[in-house]
């Protein structure tokens, strides 16, 4: 009878330690979670039939990941990594995503102002558009900031 008490403890001393292990890397697992939520982004169809089928798939996988590097975007499109980090470098280019170095990878995400670069530029000048016939005096004033 004493052996077999000791072969149920043991048991149930497994069974605990393997509790404990998974409760510590479901801890791990919060941990890691809790401090990344991107919220969710209302995205306009109108802009997003503006970019073409291959970087529409690209954007939206960025937009439901949040952030995530060239690896990630195609281990979710089924493309290779080359050809989603050429078009995640496009969408940099074009204003729809922003990039930052993280170690040796470069991680992507949602720009704040999601469109081209060159149109939000383009109002930019147009609305602070200024006298430029100047006679005499200081001309900084006209390229100080507000």
């Amino acid at each position: 009878m004493g052996q077999f008490d000791m072969v149920r403890r043991s048991i149930f001393d497994k069974i605990f330690r393997e509790m404990q292990s998974i409760h510590f890397r479901l801890d791990d697992l919060e941990r890691s979670l809790s401090g990344w939520s991107p919220a969710p982004m209302e995205i306009p169809e109108a802009k997003l039939i503006a970019l073409s089928d291959h970087l529409r798939k690209t954007y939206m996988t960025v937009a439901s990941k949040g952030e995530c590097d060239a690896n990630g975007v195609s281990g979710l499109t089924g493309r290779c990594r080359a050809l989603e980090s050429n078009y995640l470098n496009q969408l940099c280019r074009m204003g729809w995503l922003n990039k930052r170095k993280v170690s040796k990878s470069t991680l992507f995400y949602l720009a704040v102002e999601k469109g081209p670069r060159t149109e939000v530029a383009v109002k930019e000048v147009l609305s602070s558009a200024m006298p430029f016939r100047h006679v005499g005096g200081d001309f900084r004033k006209y390229f100080s900031e507000p």
